[in-house]
Formats: structure tokens, C-alpha cells, sequence
């Protein structure tokens, strides 16, 4: 199921731009140990960069917290860029951008032959791409360019996130570990304010099975100082907070399904450049980007034209 059909996964990634920009985090989804390739991109965008003209419209597709803009924009200054996302909130669009919250791919209420150049990073295999594509050929001016960074479904940031999946699937099915806390709530009305042993050793056991930081110990982590912090608080603010927990981890399974689902799209070479043919684009190009620290691809740079 695509993004535009699937209301969780607009949630999701609404959340997930959120959560960023709270946290200070500019990482994506990519795990830590694998920023090295933000430079990497930056360099594939800078290149795509040099075949635009010095002055025009440009598009960013599914674009996010608008990094993409702000690359293109350092070496373009004299572009006028526009964002749009599915997600219904959005981080600010960086200065001397604009984005539009809200707004499918598929259907992108924007006039034709508007765009000199239409990229996107980790958007466009989301969407339906035929339709997608179709659009994308309708807003491109004759002669434009696009830039597509695309997942790869043999690359870490697929890898890392299903790894989160099954962490988070541990700790909220296997362990069960919402509901024992909920449960341990219902005796603090008798004055029985204790943490309950399994959700005391959770954290020590997810740290130990999956590594600390990772999902196995951040989320028990939470449940239990949610416990602790709150033995003066009212059981239902508690029981409270312990919701917002489940949600924003069932949020996170939705966007990693998302992801999954948008390697898939593109793991499939035939599909994926038929999409592109259906809806009048042709791609000209394909180069890995690689990770400098390891040398391991992560992504794929498409450079696409009018068919």
C-alpha cells in the first residue's frame, strides 16, 4: 500500500519529522554509524547542481526537513525552490524555500511546464510510480532535469530500521511490557506504588540482547522511568504517558513498513523503469552512492529525463 492510501503512515512520518527536529537529530533514518553518507549526498546533489541552469524553478518531491533545497539552493542562489510532502506537518522550510504540507505526489495541485529541475531523496519510491511518474513529466518544463536518491533494499538503512522492528516488536508483543505496567497501575489505588521486577530488568535485558541505544533498551528504558517518575503523579497521567509510548512505537513500525515497502519498489529494475516509461520519463543514469567510511552503497543517484 502506498503512502497516500495508508492515513497511518502520513501520521507516522509526521511524527518522525517531529521527533527530528525535537531532538536536534539530522540524521533521517539513517543509523548513526552510517552519517558519513550525508556528505555523499550532498556531493550527488552538488553534481546534479552544475547540469542546471543558473536561474529557475525547482521542485523537491516528498522533501521533508527540505535538506535537499538547502543543498541545491547553496549552489543555485538564484533558484526558486518549492517542497511538497504527504505529511500533514512539517519542519520550516529552509530560508529562501517554501514547502507545502500535505500534498500527494500523484496529485500535486501545481501548473504544468513550471519546474527546470524536480528531484527527490528518499520520496519518490513511496508513491505510486506510474502515476507519480506521470506527474513529475507533467510540471517538468521541456528540457528539464531530474534527480531522484532512491533506497536500496540490499543497503543499511533498510537493514537498521527492520532491526528496530523486531526490537520494538520484542519489547511491546514478546515482553508485553505496556501492559504489565498498566496493570502494576491498578494496584497504587491501594497504596502499592512498586515497579514491577520484569519491567525493572527489561532495560538491563534489552541492553544486553540488542546493545544500548538500541530500540530493545530505549523503549523499556521509557516504561520504566515512566513508573518511577510518576509514583507521586495520578495513575491516569501515568497510564497516559505509557499510550504516548505504544503510539509513537506503533508510528515508528508504520514508517519502517513504509520503507520496506519502497525498497521493494525499487529492488525491482523491470517495474521501477517501466513506471518511469509509463508516465513519459526516461532514466539516463544510474551511479551508487557509497558510504566513504565503509565503501558500501546506500543509495542509488537516478538522473531522469522526458521520454
Amino acid at each position: 500500500m502506498n503512502a497516500e492510501q495508508n492515513p497511518e503512515s502520513k501520521k507516522a512520518w509526521s511524527d518522525f519529522w517531529a521527533q527530528n527536529r525535537s531532538s536536534g537529530q539530522d540524521g533521517g533514518c539513517l543509523p548513526s554509524k552510517w552519517q558519513g553518507i550525508d556528505a555523499a549526498q550532498r556531493a550527488a546533489w552538488q553534481s546534479f547542481a552544475h547540469t542546471l541552469p543558473a536561474k529557475g524553478h525547482g521542485l523537491d518531491i516528498a522533501t521533508g526537513d527540505g535538506r535537499v533545497m538547502a543543498w541545491l539552493l547553496k549552489n543555485k542562489p538564484n533558484f526558486k525552490f518549492l517542497g511538497v510532502d504527504l505529511a500533514p506537518e512539517l519542519p520550516p522550510a529552509p530560508k529562501g524555500t517554501k514547502a507545502k504540507p500535505g500534498v500527494p505526489m500523484e496529485r500535486m495541485p501545481l501548473p504544468d511546464n513550471k519546474f527546470d529541475a524536480v528531484v527527490s531523496q528518499f520520496g519518490f519510491e513511496y508513491g505510486e510510480l506510474p502515476k507519480a511518474a506521470a506527474e513529475i513529466a507533467r510540471v517538468l518544463k521541456p528540457g528539464g532535469k531530474v534527480g531522484l536518491i532512491t533506497h536500496r533494499i540490499d543497503g543499511p538503512i533498510l537493514k537498521h530500521n527492520l532491526e528496530r522492528r523486531s526490537q520494538i516488536q520484542w519489547a511491546l508483543e514478546d515482553q508485553d511490557l505496556i501492559a504489565i505496567a498498566k496493570r502494576s497501575l491498578q494496584l497504587w489505588a491501594s497504596g502499592i506504588r512498586s515497579v514491577p521486577p520484569k519491567i525493572t530488568n527489561a532495560p538491563i535485558e534489552g541492553a544486553q540482547k540488542f546493545g544500548r541505544g538500541s530500540a530493545g533498551w530505549e523503549i523499556p528504558e521509557a516504561i520504566r522511568q515512566t513508573l518511577v517518575m510518576g509514583v507521586r503523579d495520578h495513575p491516569a497521567n501515568v497510564a497516559n504517558m505509557l499510550d504516548t509510548i505504544a503510539m509513537r512505537a506503533k508510528n515508528e513500525i508504520g514508517r519502517i513498513a513504509s520503507l520496506e515497502y519502497a525498497c521493494k519498489q525499487t529492488a525491482d529494475s523491470d517495474l521501477f523503469l517501466t513506471a518511469l516509461k509509463d508516465g513519459g520519463l526516461e532514466q539516463i543514469d544510474r551511479t551508487d552512492i557509497v558510504d566513504p567510511g565503509s565503501g558500501s552503497p546506500v543509495a542509488d543517484f537516478r538522473s531522469i529525463t522526458h521520454n
